[in-house]
C-alpha cells in the first residue's frame, strides 16, 4: 500500500523525540518552529494518529508514538551513519582503492609507489589486481587501472606515465654477430611471451620497420615476462624483452643485446581513471602521488 506521508516528516518526528523539544529540534534541523509544528501536524493527519502529547512545558510520546519512534529512529540513525561514512570517504584519506595493473610492469614500476603511499596514508587500503588479462574494469569496479598502450574507454581519463621499448637480447655466450637483420632470426632458437608477438622492430638509423613473427624454432612460449627473462638468462634462446627489464641486466653483464640498431616503437604505460568531478579523495590522492613519482624520474 502506498504511503501518503513524508519520510522527512518521520525524521523530524524522531529528532523531536530524541532531543526532547520542538525548539531544540528546530535548531538542529535549521527549520523554523512554526514550520516544524506544521510538518508534524501534517504527519499525524496523514497517519490519522496522534504521536505526541504537547503541553506548555514538555513533549511526550503517545503509546502509538512510542511504537513509531522505536521502529523508525533506528532507521534514521543508520542512515545518518551511512551518510557520515560516505562523506568521510569523499573528504578524508580513508577507504579502499581497487587497482588493476599488468603483472610485471605493476611489480617493476608500481610496487614501491604503492608501499610509499600506504605509509603516508594509514587509513587507506589498496586492493591490487595484478593480471596480464584485459579485464573489464567497469564490471570489476576498478578505481584506477594501469595499462600498456592506450585503450579507448568511454568516460575514462588516460594519462601517459612512461614510454617503453622492446629490444632483442640473448645469453652472453651466444655468438650472433653474423646477424645483421631481423629476418635472419628465423632459424635461431627463440623464447616468446604471449602478448609480445609479433616482434615489431624499427631501425633507429634507417627508419626501416620490420614485423617478425617468431613461429619457428620456438623453444619456450610463456605468458609471464619473469619466466621469459629467466629463460634468456639461462641460454634457452633469443627474446624480445622490454627495455626496463633488459637494460639493467645488460649493464650488469647478465645479457647482451643483438641488433642494437633495432627496437620497437615506444609503447605508452598509462594510468586510467574515471572522468568525473566527484572522484573520491583517496583515489585522487593516489593519482596525484603516482603522477608526481613519474614526473620526478
Amino acid at each position: 500500500m502506498a504511503t501518503n506521508y513524508s519520510l522527512d516528516d518521520l525524521r523530524y518526528f524522531c529528532t523531536i523525540v530524541k532531543l526532547g523539544s520542538f525548539k531544540k529540534a528546530s535548531l538542529s534541523l535549521d527549520m523554523s518552529l512554526s514550520t516544524l509544528s506544521r510538518r508534524i501536524r501534517l504527519l499525524e493527519q496523514a497517519l490519522q494518529l496522534t504521536l505526541l502529547n504537547r503541553d506548555a512545558h514538555r513533549v511526550t510520546l503517545t503509546h502509538t508514538g512510542e511504537l513509531y519512534y522505536e521502529r523508525y529512529h533506528k532507521l534514521f540513525d543508520e542512515l545518518e551513519c551511512i551518510e557520515q561514512a560516505l562523506n568521510d570517504e569523499k573528504d578524508q584519506p580513508k577507504g579502499k582503492i581497487r587497482i588493476s595493473a599488468p603483472i610485471y610492469m605493476g611489480k617493476h614500476f608500481l610496487s614501491a609507489i604503492f608501499c610509499d603511499f600506504l605509509l603516508q596514508y594509514p587509513d587507506i587500503q589498496l586492493d591490487l589486481r595484478f593480471s596480464n588479462n584485459l579485464i573489464d574494469i567497469e564490471k570489476e569496479g576498478i578505481d584506477i587501472a594501469f595499462r600498456v598502450r592506450n585503450p579507448a574507454i568511454d568516460n575514462w581519463v588516460i594519462r601517459e606515465l612512461k614510454l617503453t621499448h622492446n629490444i632483442l637480447c640473448t645469453h652472453l655466450n651466444h655468438d650472433y654477430q653474423s646477424i645483421v637483420h631481423p629476418e635472419q632470426l628465423e632459424k635461431q632458437p627463440k623464447v616468446t611471451c604471449v602478448g609480445l608477438v609479433p616482434w615489431q622492430l624499427k631501425n633507429q638509423q634507417t627508419s626501416e620497420e620490420y614485423s617478425f613473427n617468431p613461429n619457428t624454432h620456438v623453444r619456450l612460449e610463456v605468458d609471464e615476462i619473469q619466466m621469459m627473462k629467466q629463460a634468456v638468462e639461462s641460454g634457452v634462446g633469443i627474446s624480445y624483452i622490454p627495455d626496463y627489464i633488459a637494460l639493467p641486466l645488460i649493464e650488469a653483464g647478465k645479457l647482451k643485446r643483438i641488433l642494437p640498431d633495432w627496437k620497437s616503437n615506444g609503447q605508452p604505460f598509462s594510468i586510467l581513471y574515471r572522468d568525473r568531478k566527484q572522484i573520491p579523495y583517496r583515489v585522487r590522492l593516489l593519482i596525484e602521488h603516482t603522477l608526481l613519482h613519474f614526473t620526478e624520474r
